[in-house]
């Protein structure tokens, strides 16, 4: 953000989802500025090495409803919602990313979600995003890589991104899911989507060499 344009949008600021909480302006190495809005709840969460239930009893039935229409492990969609967002239904990226599951305006916009700010709309939209980019891909990595760094990327790379930040966040997400404080899982370990007797995804590396 360029100095000219800081003004302005600090005058919007009480009319925008940022005004919700506290808000600080952030200088990268770059000498880019960065509004940034987290409190520091939600911090703790995004950055926690432990899957964390819901905050509220309401937020964990909203999961465990969109994910099962969706077809999805609740399990993995609280995963992707801690590391997006730690909870925070107000949550704003640098990039434009808005809510619980972190949707792109775009994204939003092809997904029917009208107000993303909105936990049903943007559970609702992110959960099917999620499911078309494990649809697509048809493996876990590829889908969560091409969640976070766009399916075009994944297209692009043949696989997963070497970007650094696609690669943390798959490690995040699969460290929740394991419940242990990391390790490699890519590279070798690929994690495979299976269906069990009740025709529920499963995710396993049962199996899988080098």
């Amino acid at each position: 953000m360029r100095n000219g344009l800081l003004t302005p949008l600090l005058c919007v600021l009480a009319a925008s989802p940022l005004a919700a909480g506290p808000v600080k302006l952030e200088v990268r190495a770059d000498g880019t500025k960065v509004m940034v809005n987290e409190p520091g709840d939600s911090r703790a969460r995004r950055l926690a090495e432990r899957l964390i239930s819901p905050p509220t009893a309401e937020l964990l039935g909203l999961i465990e409803q969109h994910a099962s229409d969706r077809d999805l492990d609740p399990r993995l969609v609280q995963a992707v919602v801690q590391v997006e967002s730690g909870y925070n239904a107000r949550a704003l990226s640098n990039k434009g990313a808005m809510g619980l599951m972190q949707l792109m305006p775009g994204t939003a916009r092809d997904l029917a979600v009208e107000d993303p700010w909105d936990p049903v709309q943007n559970v609702r939209g992110g959960t099917a995003y999620l499911r078309q980019m494990l649809d697509r891909f048809g493996d876990l990595d590829l889908a969560l890589a091409a969640y976070n760094a766009g399916p075009e990327a994944v297209v692009r790379h043949a696989g997963v991104p070497p970007f650094e930040e696609t690669r943390n966040y798959l490690r995040k997400v699969y460290r929740l899911l394991r419940g242990d404080d990391g390790g490699e899982v890519l590279d070798g370990r690929r994690v495979l989507i299976q269906r069990d007797e009740n025709n529920r995804i499963r995710m396993t590396t049962a199996g899988l060499g080098g």
